[in-house]
């Protein structure tokens, strides 16, 4: 079982940001992040997600992603990413990222736990301050998928 625990962060909606994730199997940790300079929370959430997944170096492992994202928690394990599927995407914020997800999320069993944010939960704090730090860096760059989207 790979347990996989994420973070997004943004200074202003859209502003500088970034997220932060956590890989654990058996013992070994890894750690992920990266900031742009223009993007959005709810970008970040996702992000930490499909990034987890595409560092998986092996299909088909039992995954569980810890997020305090109910945008990301309650699009998957309530299904309504497969409607948005069926409407090809139509009129939906981020479906670049949501056409990534579901690439990863289809080489693996995926299920989501959604904690409580800036709650003490170890990991999750750990993921928030590789966000914000990873936001705060020099030289970020764009969120290609967030400019195409606004143009």
């Amino acid at each position: 079982m790979v347990e996989i625990f994420t973070d997004g962060a943004c200074a202003g909606n859209p502003g500088r940001g970034g997220y932060g994730v956590i890989l654990s199997f058996k013992g070994h940790i890894k750690e992920l992040s990266a900031g742009y300079k223009l993007t959005t929370n709810n970008r970040m959430e996702l992000l930490a997600v499909i990034v987890g997944l595409e560092a998986l170096k092996v299909d088909k492992q039992d995954v569980t992603i810890f997020s305090d994202s109910q945008y990301v928690v309650n699009s998957v394990e309530k299904g309504w990413i497969w409607g948005w599927v069926k409407k090809n995407f139509k009129d939906k914020a981020n479906a670049d990222l949501w056409k990534r997800y579901i690439a990863v999320h289809q080489k693996h069993n995926v299920k989501f736990k959604w904690i409580k944010g800036h709650a003490g939960h170890p990991q999750n704090e750990r993921c928030d301050r590789l966000a914000v730090s990873a936001s705060q860096l020099p030289n970020l760059p764009d969120d290609v998928g967030f400019l195409n989207r606004e143009q």
